[in-house]
Order: structure tokens, then sequence, then C-alpha cells
């Protein structure tokens, strides 16, 4: 006979388990805070091709070392053309301090990255108005485009293992089915962490990211998560002392 704590930890980790593809707010993380989408924000170019190079990268505070074994992050397609990813470039790197009055925080030395095809997509909804921006290319069209998705990198094989209180950047491109007509953007968030984020210019130097009309400082939507197992058993571990509770 299964003893009920048992039961209850088994239907948790079950339920626990494929929810855990998708994020939404108040799953578990492992970064300062999760940067959540503007649903009225920029999505900032980020599709790589033969002739062009669009990397975007923003940094994160680690709040418990493991392995970087699940990423989600936002994004739209320019004038809601939506075309097909065929590869997703990830790299982390370490972080490059801001010298005050000298220059600014961006991406140092490279330390793990992949290339994937392997994520699932998730539309979000309600649509909103959104603008498109490319920094390299000049182009500002703050009313380009409505939809926007959630993408998850989940279950990643030989994962980066971060450690408490680093701060980390998070390198993103991708590469679309068809680069003459669909172009994607990763969103900006409305949440805001220690300094801009940043962009790639053709000659792989970086430039700071701010709003094109207000000068405001952007940053971008994703959270590092834990990996699922980790999460359901942090799941588990709150309910035993609740049934200690309830038993005593």
């Amino acid at each position: 006979m299964i003893h009920m704590r048992h039961m209850l930890a088994i239907m948790v980790v079950a339920a626990a388990s494929p929810a855990l593809a998708d994020w939404i707010p108040g799953d578990p993380h492992k970064m300062h805070f999760p940067q959540l989408p503007d649903p009225n924000g920029w999505d900032i170019n980020a599709t790589s091709d033969a002739t062009s190079q669009n990397v975007l990268a923003d940094d994160w505070l680690c709040t418990g070392s493991g392995p970087v074994s699940d990423i989600h992050f936002w994004g739209s397609w320019r004038d809601d053309f939506v075309g097909m990813i065929t590869n997703v470039h990830l790299s982390i790197h370490e972080d490059i301090p801001a010298v005050p009055g000298v220059t600014f925080s961006r991406p140092g030395a490279l330390l793990w990255s992949m290339d994937t095809d392997a994520f699932n997509i998730v539309p979000v909804d309600p649509p909103s108005v959104q603008g498109w921006l490319d920094p390299v290319q000049g182009i500002v069209d703050p009313n380009n485009h409505q939809n926007y998705f959630q993408y998850n990198v989940i279950d990643i094989p030989n994962p980066f293992l971060q450690n408490e209180g680093t701060i980390y950047w998070l390198d993103i491109s991708v590469q679309v089915a068809d680069p003459t007509g669909t172009r994607w953007g990763w969103k900006t968030s409305i949440d805001h962490f220690n300094d801009d984020a940043v962009y790639s210019l053709p000659d792989g130097s970086w430039n700071e990211l701010r709003d094109p009309l207000t000068d405001v400082s952007l940053d971008m939507a994703f959270v590092i998560t834990p990996e699922p197992g980790a999460a359901a058993l942090l799941l588990v571990g709150g309910l035993v002392p609740l049934l200690r509770r309830r038993r005593s």
C-alpha cells in the first residue's frame, strides 16, 4: 500500500514535469527575478544570416548554483509576418563590469554555447501593439505588430553550470527559413536589472540598447529556470512540512 505522503509526492512530480515546459509567473526561477515581456515594448532584430549577424545580450544574477537546463524568452516577428526559426543560437558569457564615465557593462569571455532547433512556442494572449527596432540598420517602427510568443528551450543537454552570486550574460540570435521575407526580434522587458542590454555591431563590438524614443534603458525578456526534476522536488519538499502540520 502506498503511503498518502508518497502518493501526493508522485502526483506532484507527474503534474510538475510537463507543466514546466512552459513558464508562467510564479513558477521557479534561478535568477535575480524573471524579466517579463513588455506587451507594448520593442522587439529588437536578432535575426542572423549569411550577410548580417544580429546578436542581442542581457545580464542576469545567478541565485541558485547548478545547471542552466531551461531557458525561456519572448519574441515577435516584424510586421506580424510569422516565419520559421530553423536555429536558435544561445551563448553564456562572463560579465565585463561597467567603468563609470568610461564604458558600459557587456559580455566577456565565452563560457558556453549551443545551437538548437528543439524548442516549443506558446502564443501570448491578448495581442498588443508593439514596436520593431533594428539599431544596426536604424529602423524604428513604434506600431509594427501585435502578436508575440514565448519560446521554451528545455532539458538542455550538457548545460552550463552557474554559480550563485555571479553575473552572467545570455546572448541570443536566430536563423529563419526565409531571411529575405521574415525577421525575428527578441522582446524587451518591463523589468530592469543592473545595466542596459546590448546589441552587436558589424565589427563584433557591443553597444548599449536604449529606447529610441525616450532614451530609457532597455532590458530583454527572459527567465532562467531549474531543471524540471529539481523544481518538482522543491514542490514535494514544500508538501512534506504541510502534511506533518496536518497530522500533528
